[in-house]
């Protein structure tokens, strides 16, 4: 086992007590009726080799990673090694319910046991899932028991930045449980789930309901009501097999500027009686791109032409690592975003829990969603000679150069794509997808930027950002540091700088590390730093947007162990920058289009 030296970095933010992150985690389907499983439990880790162990090793505070400081353990899981979790939880429900068990995400594959009965596997480290542990559960108090192996970049598994040995880009690894963990008890005839698709150029809401197997063969049917601010638009009713259809021909649509969001109630019906109920919510917003008059391609809002202006983000915290401390601590991030005037934000090969999107929902951010990255990167002097050589590298042959030689590591990353994209479907501010970035784990971006606009045609797809472009998707994506801006407009897409700046300053106190330190220019001061900055933005990207330039994402929100290139300080306790200086700057850039 490694032991961690941490650098004693917090933020001001404390999880709540005794169970943290105590929101209900599913903003877009919620019941009144749950259960969080948050809190301590107990943890061992073990050679892989040995069954579950008796005695267990002390303490782990879920849902936050054992390398974490929160956790109270701070350990490295070895790709050699089990993490053995256990609790005990109790749980009133009557023969005519079903008790679903849910995981927000575990890093990375997963066993699960309720009272020494296998209830379910799962493999892949960020997306959300559920086990049915009806059969499993007995009177008073329940066990249960989570096993979890996570081998990092020792395995090809989607993995985003983690690594056991950090150091530049790379951060601390996350294993295990890093999401709420949570019950539900569900009548047998239940709602499993929703899709929500809003079309503005027909003034329609379709809406499809998924339904729970026991209710496939009944009588029931389904009832929706849509509401703004507490009064009712719409009512829709139909078969279980049914679209529901709204009319809204007045809606208010969502944009950063105003991110009107209506309000959704969807009930199953037998006998003309509720018999399941879930809140929900959506907006009326359409992406898009279109040629202006100058024949330049241009990424649309809701049929308007929109510059779109942010940072990159990746989601770490110094005493969380993925997981923030509280709700306060990851709302903090989007609502600084809003504060220097930006209007979208790309979430890097990481996916948030879903409270996430919801509040870029409500406060307006549009969001560029990156697939978490697995396979293999390409060696730094393998990316220098192709750039500097002008030879360009394709990706539809010799797959061990990325890692994908693997057909069944291929279908694993095809399989977590599309339920990544399945399970954030429904989140108005997501406008971007993101399969591949900067090479890592690249195959076939062309063919799956196809595939990826067949599961959701709603979005716009970014299919290569950043380097080794295969000529798909709707952007020409560039990623540009040290070396000047440009244009170079050549095919049929949409121009985005999706990676730019990342000018760097070291606040004393608030790094993570003294010794090392990563980014793209070094300044030693606010003044300096903020001259440089909005210098940039003047000289290089504001010529751009008349040249057909769309977005500009600039690296990045914060600090990051050993990078140094944030807005904020890894700790978010200082803003390097003055506030109301960015705001005015990222508005005059977006108010040009």
């Amino acid at each position: 086992m490694t032991d961690l030296k941490f650098n004693k970095l917090t933020t001001p933010w404390q999880p709540a007590q005794p169970i943290p992150l105590p929101e209900y985690p599913r903003p877009q389907m919620v019941r009144l009726q749950w259960q969080n499983l948050n809190g301590w439990w107990d943890y061992s880790i073990q050679p892989q080799a040995l069954p579950q162990p008796n005695q267990f090793d002390g303490k782990i505070l879920v849902p936050f990673a054992p390398e974490s400081a929160l956790s109270g353990v701070e350990r490295v899981l070895q790709p050699d090694e089990k993490l053995w979790y256990r609790r005990q939880f109790e749980i009133d429900h009557s023969p005519e319910e079903v008790a679903m068990l849910h995981f927000g995400a575990v890093d990375h594959s997963c066993q699960v046991w309720v009272n020494r009965k296998l209830v379910g596997n799962h493999w892949g480290g960020f997306l959300p899932f559920s086990f049915d542990i009806t059969a499993a559960l007995q009177l008073g108090s329940n066990e249960l028991v989570v096993m979890v192996q996570d081998e990092t970049e020792a395995a090809l598994h989607q993995r985003g930045k983690q690594r056991l040995k950090p150091a530049g880009i790379w951060y601390t690894s996350v294993s295990g449980i890093w999401q709420t963990v949570w019950l539900e008890v569900l009548p047998k005839k239940h709602i499993r789930s929703l899709k929500i698709t809003p079309s503005i150029e027909t003034n329609l809401l379709e809406l499809k309901v998924n339904v729970g197997e026991e209710t496939l063969n009944s009588l029931c049917q389904l009832e929706a009501i849509a509401s703004y601010e507490g009064v009712e638009v719409g009512r829709a009713c139909g078969g279980l097999n049914s679209t529901l259809v709204f009319h809204l021909p007045d809606a208010k649509l969502w944009h950063p500027d105003h991110p009107h969001l209506y309000d959704l109630e969807v009930r199953l019906v037998e006998n003309e009686k509720p018999v399941d109920e879930v809140q929900s919510y959506f907006a009326m917003r359409e992406f898009g791109k279109t040629k202006d008059d100058k024949g330049l391609w241009r990424f649309t809002l809701n049929n308007e032409p929109i510059f779109q202006f942010g940072p990159l983000d990746q989601g770490y915290f110094p005493e969380g690592l993925y997981t923030p401390p509280s709700e306060e601590a990851m709302l903090s991030d989007i609502e600084y975003a809003k504060k220097i005037g930006c209007n979208m934000i790309r979430k890097h090969v990481k996916v948030e829990p879903l409270r996430w999107y919801h509040a870029c929902d409500r406060l307006g951010l549009i969001v560029w969603q990156d697939m978490p990255n697995g396979g293999r990167t390409t060696k730094d002097a393998v990316v220098y000679f192709t750039f500097t050589s002008g030879i360009h590298r394709f990706d539809q042959h010799r797959f061990k150069r990325f890692g994908r030689e693997d057909p069944q590591n291929r279908e694993e990353f095809r399989a977590e794509l599309q339920d990544m994209i399945e399970t954030l479907y429904n989140s108005p501010c997501i406008g971007v997808w993101v399969p591949f970035n900067e090479s890592w784990g690249q195959f076939h971006a062309i063919r799956i930027a196809e595939w990826v606009k067949s599961l959701d045609p709603t979005r716009l797809v970014d299919h290569a950002s950043g380097w080794f472009d295969q000529g798909g998707g709707d952007f020409q994506s560039r990623h540009v540091y040290v070396k000047p801006l440009s244009a170079r407009i050549s095919d049929n897409r949409i121009l985005a700088v999706t990676e730019f700046g990342g000018y760097t300053m070291q606040v004393p106190d608030h790094v993570y590390t003294d010794r090392e330190r990563f980014g793209y220019g070094h300044y030693q001061d606010a003044e300096s730093l903020t001259a440089a900055y909005l210098s940039l933005l003047e000289q290089q990207v504001k010529p751009l947007i008349s040249q057909g330039l769309c977005a500009a994402i600039y690296t990045q929100l914060t600090d990051i162990e050993t990078e140094i290139n944030g807005y904020l300080t890894y700790d978010r306790r200082v803003e390097k920058m003055d506030a109301h200086t960015l705001r005015e700057a990222h508005q005059g850039l977006i108010k040009l289009l």
